[in-house]
């Protein structure tokens, strides 16, 4: 099948460097054939740019939409809030075109914690007490904001825990004791997912998806979690939440999982149970040694099922590169998309609760008595995947990137995109200048400079 004519007639080339001299910056774009590298060392790479180096389709990036980003982005005036939303939400910036969201509280709550039916911990079986509160609407009311912008933008939500009512330990917060769903009510925990996507969109906010646990083998005392199996995740799906949405005529989807790449028998599982209702995986970049792959190898084994990086936190502590290496990464290993923990933060690092994380930093930080924000390195890194592979771009087969003990080296990842161009993304962690040659199946070689501990974007004609 021969690529589309594209829209653009020459190559170009976009920028952003640890060092923050470039940021989404126009940089030498590549030349067509070997050029001349000069006194830099080299580096090749292949694409494979005919139709059989498609692998997966493209869905999006972005980041967590927490009650902080929400708190903290609404407290921002009028024409300040709709700027920053712009440089979110559309070629005016980064271009996200997904979010995940967190259903009630999260860790990047401010206190209490809370879901939405709350009742003072008595059990509410027919949900008449369900209410967003004030915080479930602000954030339903950014999120709306944020859909405005970007028509197609694939909205995930994830929940920490359901009300206290349906647990065994009957808290939120405080124990790791019985931090388990009650059975009892089963029934009732499938329609609080209705009751949300229903309020939601009925506020301009649809779901496309939902997990029905994030982190469901993660059992902490400060914060909202609660501790699912692997088989009774996958049959509260198949019996209780994936018909509980069909009977509501919803289409969001369920994603499985939603936790690290070291137990890949979790989704495993799951898919094997309810694949009725479950093909897609969400997975999370927390495990020790944590090695992408596992999704390259979950993708030969279920060569239908969709995958995606939903969680990987941004900080202070981590390195420049944090959020290419989480989005370039599963991008190699057939994910769909990528999402930072998380979007927003204060300059110290919150709102959040006493035992939610104190160190992550979002990809945009409020000061909350200036009123103004500043973008962190990680907005841009992430910029130079989401702005330059749009939705729909497929992921080609490519070779040559490799990394070195010390952590130096040269990864690549390249699309071709519904207007008929080519996308080469290319992450230096080298500390110099690297020449790079791209050489394309379909008979083409591009070349060019790739600035030192960079993300260069080459977008090819």
């Amino acid at each position: 099948m021969p690529r589309l004519k594209p829209h653009q007639s020459s190559a170009q080339a976009f920028c952003s460097s640890s060092d923050g001299v470039y940021k989404l910056s126009t940089f030498d774009a590549p030349v067509s054939g070997t050029g001349t590298p000069g006194n830099a060392p080299t580096w090749k790479l292949t694409v494979d740019d005919t139709s059989s180096g498609y692998k997966q389709k493209v869905t999006g990036f972005g980041a967590a939409v927490t009650d902080a980003t929400v708190s903290l982005i609404s407290a921002l005036s009028a024409d300040v809030k709709a700027k920053l939303l712009r440089e979110l939400m559309t070629s005016d910036g980064v271009d996200f075109s997904l979010l995940r969201h967190t259903i009630a509280s999260s860790d990047l709550s401010g206190p209490p914690a809370y879901s939405y039916d709350d009742n003072s911990g008595n059990a509410d079986t027919t949900l008449a007490g369900f209410d967003l509160g004030d915080r479930g609407n602000s954030m339903a009311d950014l999120l709306a904001d944020m859909k405005a912008l970007k028509a197609d933008l694939t909205i995930l939500g994830s929940v920490w825990a359901p009300p206290a009512w349906m647990q065994l330990d009957n808290a939120l917060t405080g124990t790791t004791v019985n931090n388990n769903l009650d059975h009892d009510y089963v029934d009732a925990y499938a329609q609080y997912f209705v009751k949300y996507i229903k309020a939601y969109t009925a506020k301009g906010a649809p779901i496309n998806a939902i997990t029905i646990q994030n982190e469901p083998l993660n059992s902490q005392s400060g914060y909202p979690t609660m501790y699912i199996y692997a088989d009774e995740s996958g049959s509260l799906i198949k019996d209780n939440v994936g018909p509980a949405l069909k009977a509501a005529g919803l289409k969001t989807e369920v994603w499985a999982y939603d936790h690290n790449t070291d137990v890949p028998s979790y989704p495993q599982t799951v898919i094997d149970t309810a694949s009725e209702y479950v093909n897609t995986v969400a997975w999370h970049c927390y495990a020790s040694n944590n090695n992408w792959t596992v999704l390259t190898d979950f993708h030969t084994a279920n060569p239908s099922v969709r995958q995606y990086q939903t969680e990987c936190w941004t900080s202070s502590t981590t390195s420049w590169d944090q959020a290419s290496g989480f989005t370039i990464g599963p991008l190699q290993n057939w994910a769909q998309g990528s999402l930072a923990w998380t979007l927003g933060s204060d300059t110290s690092f919150g709102p959040h609760l006493d035992g939610g994380c104190e160190t992550c930093r979002g990809l945009v930080v409020v000061d909350t008595s200036a009123g103004t924000y500043e973008f962190q390195v990680d907005y841009y890194m992430m910029g130079q995947y989401s702005k330059f592979i749009p939705r729909g771009a497929m992921i080609l087969h490519g070779s040559g990137s490799y990394t070195y003990e010390d952590g130096s080296g040269i990864q690549s990842v390249a699309s071709v995109n519904p207007d008929g161009t080519r996308t080469v993304v290319i992450e230096n962690k080298f500390g110099n200048d690297v020449y790079v040659t791209v050489k394309m199946k379909s008979g083409e070689t591009w070349s060019g400079r790739v600035h030192a501990s960079s993300v260069v974007t080459w977008i090819l004609p």
